[in-house]
């Protein structure tokens, strides 16, 4: 059994960060300050096997899998049995259809005490755009709206253009060029955010409050077996409408559980709500 709090786990051991795009500038400094952990960069793994951004490489699988697939070469090769990793996904917000919006996962997986803990941060802060550009005009317009150069950009012929893809472009001199060599080879030229993590301040940001989240998780411990990461696993509807008292679709309790030991805690009225809006009653307002 674990005793004592998440620091008793991880106390005096290495974590790995599988990554080859500089996030352990985002990643490291939390787990050492947080868990006394002495951090270690996956140099060797080349993540982009697994998808790019750029569309050279097709992500195959979903976020979760791929980011466990991910944290699974990193180990490859190390005498190393604690690791963390992240996967990002860019695109429309789910419920805020007019923004685009940074979807980050950071997965920690302790293969000595057999856990894996994951954290989620869904953000529209976040600089992810593209567009076509038919002069420097608009292609300078677009650079300011994109944060660059503090925020790289990329430019290739044509949105799914793969003939010529110029990456991790952060000066002017550099984008100019570039730009002309596209146009005048292509006749149009397509410019998008360079959202691999070294050239995307913002981006690092998202995923330094994702691994807050799930340094947080790792220190809500199961009240039965001490297991770091107990958390909520699903969530059961009924929270009653506040004019006919019937039940709703909102959620009425949490439903906490622990990978390990299997025990389960509930939290009712986890948004310290007691009723819900009749608006949002399937009676009320059908």
């Amino acid at each position: 059994m674990i005793t004592g709090d998440a620091t008793d786990l991880f106390r005096n051991r290495t974590l790995l960060i599988a990554t080859m795009h500089g996030k352990e500038k985002a990643i490291g400094p939390l787990f050492e300050r947080e868990l006394g952990l002495t951090i270690s960069v996956a140099n060797s793994l080349n993540t982009d096997q697994l998808g790019t951004f750029t569309g050279e490489i097709e992500r195959q699988e979903e976020p979760l899998s791929t980011l466990r697939k991910k944290c699974a070469l990193a180990l490859e090769g190390h005498k190393i049995d604690l690791v963390v990793g992240n996967e990002g996904s860019f695109g429309p917000h789910p419920g805020i259809f007019f923004l685009n919006a940074d979807d980050e996962l950071v997965m920690l997986i302790d293969k000595k005490n057999g856990l894996e803990v994951v954290a989620r941060e869904l953000s529209t802060k976040t600089n992810f755009a593209g567009s076509v550009v038919e002069s420097e005009q608009q292609l300078m317009e677009f650079a300011n709206k994109a944060l660059f150069p503090s925020h790289g950009l990329i430019l290739r012929n044509g949105k799914d253009g793969k003939e010529i893809i110029v990456k991790g472009i952060t000066n002017e001199n550099e984008l100019l060029h570039a730009f002309h060599e596209i146009r005048t080879k292509f006749g149009n030229v397509y410019v998008e955010t360079d959202m691999r993590a070294m050239f995307n301040p913002t981006r690092l940001d998202v995923i330094a409050k994702a691994t807050e989240k799930l340094i947080a998780k790792l220190h809500q411990l199961c009240p039965e077996c001490l297991t770091p990461g107990f958390d909520v696993q699903r969530v059961e509807p009924g929270l009653p409408c506040s004019l006919c008292g019937r039940p709703t679709h909102s959620t009425l309790y949490h439903i906490y559980s622990c990978k390990r030991c299997k025990h389960e805690q509930s939290k009712k009225h986890p948004h310290g709500k007691t009723n819900e809006n009749p608006m949002y009653c399937q009676f009320c307002n059908p």
